[in-house]
């Protein structure tokens, strides 16, 4: 029988009703269950979203258990993700970790998701890969959130950088609705890029400054550009998919790895890694590989199921919190708005 605790990860902070247990920072299972029902509107639908955990958070968690081989009772803490997210997608997690904590008379553990995003990273898995060695340089790109920080250790994350205004996943997203891909467009897009010319077109980029991002100025590039060649040629997006997926990808990678770059010269730190779920794209990662060699640096890059909206990394964070007897009351309330990880 295994010396470390069992820890029940639960995720609720938008479409993703996920559940997982972890013993230690090993994965037992981690079972997610997605919402179909957004993508007949390209994005998703906060009160459709609540409504669906509702329905998926007791089978999910159900099926964690008996996927990890353990009960209930078994269970030394529940970790539950706190914010930031959707208000009512919060509140069905956070509501269910609350009342089985209750039942059972286990801790109750709070998690930030952008903090769960990076300690992702620290997860064994059966890949073999380095785990990142403190302090390390992270990259969380992700539909809702875009930023660069330093990570000094578990708890203790500096943010150097950050969007002023959408995500990159966002601008994933956007390009793909206006392509007429269907929803998430991310990986849609980054498989129709494989087969396309990223240089083929060119889009305007906002020029920040420092370590911040801002996509919102090239997803109206993006726009504009489509729009004024669609009225001279009506199928001109189908007889250029490939080309115009190759081409918005490649400034929004781009505008991600000239900051890693710029961060790594400033910072010389010794390893880096990626996090969210923009961290699946195939480019990024390819360019992360390639920086990490120009560098002689060690880049951590997380398995792609662990890099999207999981419970593994809520279980992860709250494994670290719970060795630090880290515990909250059922009076937290959710948050919805990005915090500066709060305990």
């Amino acid at each position: 029988m295994t010396s470390h605790p069992y820890i029940l990860g639960i995720e609720s902070s938008c479409d993703d009703t996920s559940a997982a247990v972890i013993s230690g920072t090993k994965i037992l299972s981690n079972v997610i269950a997605g919402q179909k029902i957004h993508a007949e509107y390209g994005g998703v639908v906060p009160e459709l979203a609540s409504r669906a955990h509702q329905q998926n958070i007791i089978p999910v968690v159900d099926t964690a258990l008996k996927r990890a081989g353990i009960r209930k009772e078994q269970i030394s803490a529940i970790a539950y993700t706190n914010g930031p997210g959707l208000l009512g997608s919060l509140l069905v997690g956070s509501s269910f970790a609350k009342g089985l904590a209750l039942c059972l008379n286990i801790p109750l553990i709070v998690v930030d998701h952008l903090q769960a995003h990076v300690l992702a990273n620290f997860l064994d898995t059966n890949e073999k890969k380095n785990k990142p060695e403190f302090p390390f340089l992270c990259l969380t790109a992700s539909g809702g959130h875009t930023q660069l920080m330093m990570v000094h250790d578990y708890f203790n994350m500096e943010i150097l950088g950050k969007t002023i205004d959408d995500a990159a996943g966002e601008a994933f997203d956007k390009a793909a609705k206006i392509l007429g891909l269907p929803y998430p467009g991310g990986p849609e897009i980054d498989k129709l890029a494989r087969q396309g010319n990223p240089k083929r077109f060119i889009f305007s980029m906002a020029k920040m400054k420092e370590l911040n991002f801002s996509f919102s100025g090239l997803k109206t590039s993006f726009l504009y550009f489509v729009r004024d060649r669609l009225k001279e040629n009506p199928n001109f997006i189908e007889e250029n998919l490939n080309d115009l997926a190759a081409s918005i990808q490649y400034h929004i990678i781009k505008s991600l790895a000239e900051k890693m770059e710029k961060a790594l010269k400033t910072y010389k730190c010794t390893n880096f890694a990626l996090s969210g779920g923009v961290a699946a794209n195939s480019e990024l990662r390819e360019k992360m590989l390639e920086l990490a060699e120009k560098y002689n640096v060690q880049a951590t890059i997380p398995p792609i199921p662990l890099t999207t909206d999981n419970a593994a990394m809520i279980a992860c964070c709250g494994y670290f919190k719970y060795l630090q007897k880290e515990y909250t009351t059922l009076e937290v309330a959710p948050y919805s708005s990005p915090k500066i990880f709060p305990n």
